[in-house]
């Protein structure tokens, strides 16, 4: 059906590719770490929603503008790469001035982010990376016939796919997370730790997008 073929293998594929750790992870696991199952599942349906952005500009032909153009591929990689980067500092930024408050170990720390805002930051860190975009156009067509009748539609079938399979593992994550922390009783500066690896990791990933090349 729509010119697809090995549906199956593409599920795996797909799910084993969703479950490896990465920047969209770990922003998940801080959210519900820190704020609960609610922001995690926030930071997910971002994620989820800037998947489906790139899904639809590769179905419509315009990430391979990405793929051909180093001007354009290069001006994206240093905004998200910019964009992560800033997100770490901000992490480590908060926490740290929370640290030096003294509230007392029940009160959270830092100010809880609103919801909106926590999509957002999922949206942007993935809609801003290119190497997203490169991914889609390399993975996704080896699962469509060449001499499919409608190819786009062929592509948004299976990228709809892949992230609905993505949003199951990321929401699970995000549960599961904050569950396992309301469970252990994750104190005040255990979480304070955990904000502040996650914002070194994001410098990192950050730093690693912006010397990313295009393939």
């Amino acid at each position: 059906m729509f010119g697809i073929h090995d549906l199956t293998l593409f599920v795996i594929s797909g799910l084993l590719l969703n479950i490896m750790p990465g920047p969209d992870s770990l922003l998940i696991m801080a959210r519900s770490a820190t704020q609960g199952w609610r922001a995690g599942c926030a930071a997910a349906l971002g994620i989820g929603a800037g998947t489906m952005v790139h899904i639809g500009a590769a179905a419509l032909g315009l990430s391979a503008v990405l793929a051909t153009s180093a001007t354009a591929f290069t001006v994206v990689k240093w905004v998200g790469a910019a964009y992560i980067v800033w997100c770490g500092i901000g992490m480590l930024r908060t926490r740290l001035k929370a640290s030096e408050t003294g509230k007392p170990v029940s009160e959270p720390l830092g100010q809880a982010l609103p919801y909106r805002k926590i999509f957002a930051q999922g949206f942007l860190t993935n809609v801003l990376n290119p190497k997203v975009a490169l991914f889609f156009l390399a993975f996704v067509p080896q699962f469509i016939d060449a001499d499919a009748l409608n190819k786009p539609l062929a592509f948004l079938v299976l990228g709809s796919i892949f992230n609905f399979n993505g949003m199951l593992w990321c929401n699970g994550l995000a549960i599961f997370t904050a569950f396992a922390s309301a469970r252990l009783k994750v104190k005040p500066l255990v979480a304070l730790w955990l904000n502040r690896v996650t914002g070194s990791l994001f410098i990192a990933l950050g730093a690693r997008l912006a010397l990313a090349e295009q393939h």
